[in-house]
């Protein structure tokens, strides 16, 4: 798993790069596409050393402990201990949006970041569950494919909005036209990359998480309460970083959310399905409701 993932970011980053070059000879000739390139390298750089930082700064996330967190990180540390894996930190985001996801590049750099919306949503076994499925893209080591690639599209964004501060071929700003269709082209194209290395994996995270915290109906719950809650409060920082999307458990933007082409996440309710199969499978009886409906956070 370890060097199938690594090979997946590597091919990543490949990629983004080739993405970096062709919109820089397309916006600039050769000048254009060094210097993108060169941009690229850079980002690239960057995305593997600093992209956990980054992500969790660009939400304002606030590292909390077990004096200002108490019931929050010993709940992470105990379903870390028990997954036998190392202690990720843990992050707070006041943000009224349901949502979480696990940055870093490396178990041993991880780190859990969950909304104060979840926390007040959720009861403490829909939120373990939660957590454990983010302990499980941290045991795959998804983390560092996908906030490297959330980096990356996010910088190819701004390159594109960049174009139109520089001169184009023979001393002439780039064609209106063709900018316009990079804008449009260049980001689907990053987010089909991040589509093939993500949909997937949240089956995956959903399967492992569930074998951590215990029970799949914890998480089928927390599932079905958080994609409500996504539905009714919009997540500003989200909208304005759409490339930073696949990092949440369920899409934080307000395009509704289905299995096709052109999503970062499976359907809500196919990973429901498929993890009321797992709890049949395990013997497990009730419904998928499970604890108390409001969080016990203070």
């Amino acid at each position: 798993m370890t060097s199938t993932n690594y090979l997946r970011t590597g091919m990543l980053l490949a990629a983004m790069t080739a993405l970096f070059g062709a919109v820089g000879l397309w916006i600039g000739g050769t000048n254009g596409m060094i210097l993108a390139l060169a941009f690229g390298a850079v980002t690239n750089a960057i995305a593997l050393w600093r992209s956990d930082t980054m992500a969790l700064n660009a939400y304002g996330a606030q590292q909390v402990d077990e004096q200002s967190a108490p019931q929050l990180v010993q709940m992470v540390n105990g379903l870390a201990d028990s997954a036998r894996m190392p202690r990720p930190r843990v992050f707070v985001i006041n943000e009224p949006q349901p949502n979480a996801f696990a940055t870093g590049r490396s178990p041993q750099t991880s780190a859990v970041a969950v909304t104060t919306g979840l926390l007040d949503l959720l009861s403490a076994e829909e939120a373990a569950g939660v957590v454990a499925h983010e302990l499980a893209h941290i045991r795959n080591r998804d983390t560092l494919t996908m906030t490297v690639a959330a980096t990356i599209a996010g910088a190819l964004s701004s390159l594109l909005n960049f174009a139109f501060l520089f001169r184009g071929r023979e001393g002439q700003r780039p064609n209106v036209i063709v900018v316009l269709l990079i804008s449009l082209l260049a980001p689907l194209a990053a987010a089909i990359i991040q589509m093939a290395i993500s949909r997937s994996r949240e089956y995956e995270a959903d399967r492992i998480g569930s074998e951590i915290c215990g029970n799949p109906l914890w998480l089928a719950s927390a599932l079905r309460k958080i994609a409500g809650g996504v539905a009714r409060i919009p997540n500003e920082t989200a909208e304005t970083r759409p490339a930073t999307a696949p990092l949440f458990i369920i899409n934080p933007l307000s395009g509704r959310a289905m299995d096709g082409l052109f999503t970062t996440h499976p359907a809500t309710e196919n990973r429901i399905a498929a993890l009321v199969q797992q709890a049949e499978a395990l013997g497990l009886l009730g419904g998928v409701e499970s604890g108390p409906r409001q969080g016990p956070w203070g």
